[in-house]
């Protein structure tokens, strides 16, 4: 590599093409700016100006490596400057696609009106994110809340259960055990809550000779695809709160099974105590310690 500093007056220089401008940019004098032109040509061995008086003018080769350095010059001004940015005033929440859907976005503009000064931004995927590399300050997240190099806040334990709407089970049912359902028409067969849900259930063997039937990708499709009769959907029972209350839909078999996994709100160690962070840690607990005092019986947020 050439000297920095040569390369750094050259690329100047040469966007502006010329040195009298170039040294006032770089608050240099114009002899200077001409020297660590000379020797960077000297140093690469071939003219990067043509000189004709005080006009200079890029030669073939000096607007060949021109074009590379303001491409590469820019990056680095654009990188420099996302480190100086204020991101104090922006949250970015990632979650599940569904419980983005279900749960997060009915609710999430109390929490705005309760922090207006502050843009909140919610990254929606089911893929596990990188804080540092993917801008995210806050994660609510289903698992053991024991991610290597995360702090993990308990939100609440969830429930499975097997819903379809009341016209599906009328047609289908009465299913008198959950035996008798592993035989029927059950969306996302081979989803691996139905393996949890019938080993709770003491059924064995869910696995084997799974009847055809149809895999969707996430709890969102299944749960509406259940109230379109199209078949029975394994989901959480808490995110489908309003639409068993509204008798859209009905557990196909009663049950009582607590899924292994249970949601946590994460966040890097580093920022538990910046004010953004906090604040949505504290209204998200505070939100689920309302919906679980609202449900003595655990009926749909186990303890």
């Amino acid at each position: 590599m050439p000297p920095l500093s040569a390369v750094r007056v050259f690329e100047a220089a040469a966007r502006l093409e010329n040195f009298t401008a170039a040294a006032q940019e770089l608050g240099m004098t114009q002899a200077a700016v001409s020297y660590q032109v000379k020797l960077l040509e000297e140093r690469l061995g071939l003219s990067l100006f043509q000189r004709a008086g005080r006009k200079v003018a890029l030669t073939d080769k000096g607007r060949e490596i021109a074009s590379v350095l303001t491409r590469a010059f820019d990056q680095m001004r654009q990188g420099f400057a996302a480190l100086t940015q204020d991101h104090s005033t922006v949250l970015t929440i990632s979650c599940s696609s569904s419980f983005a859907h279900l749960w997060l976005a009915p609710r999430i503009g109390a929490f705005q009106m309760r922090q207006p000064g502050l843009a909140v931004r919610i990254d929606a995927t089911d893929r596990v994110v990188d804080f540092a590399r993917d801008g995210v300050d806050v994660a609510v997240r289903g698992g053991q809340g024991d991610w290597p190099g995360v702090e993990a806040k308990l939100l609440t334990h969830n429930r499975l259960a097997p819903l379809c709407s009341p016209g599906w089970l009328a047609e289908n049912g009465p299913i008198d055990d959950a035996r008798a359902l592993h035989a029927m028409l059950r969306l996302s067969p081979d989803d691996m809550w139905w393996h949890e849900w019938f080993a709770a259930m003491a059924v064995e063997g869910d696995g084997d000779a799974l009847l055809p039937g149809i895999a969707l990708d996430s709890q969102v499709m299944e749960g509406r695809a259940a109230m379109a009769g199209q078949g029975v959907a394994i989901v959480n029972l808490f995110l489908w709160k309003a639409e068993v209350e509204a008798g859209l839909l009905v557990e196909a078999v009663p049950s009582y099974v607590r899924e292994r996994a249970s949601y946590w709100v994460a966040y890097p160690p580093h920022a538990r105590n910046t004010p953004k962070v906090k604040a949505f840690r504290d209204w998200i607990s505070a939100e689920f310690a309302r919906e679980i005092a609202a449900d003595p019986d655990g009926r749909y947020l186990p303890r």
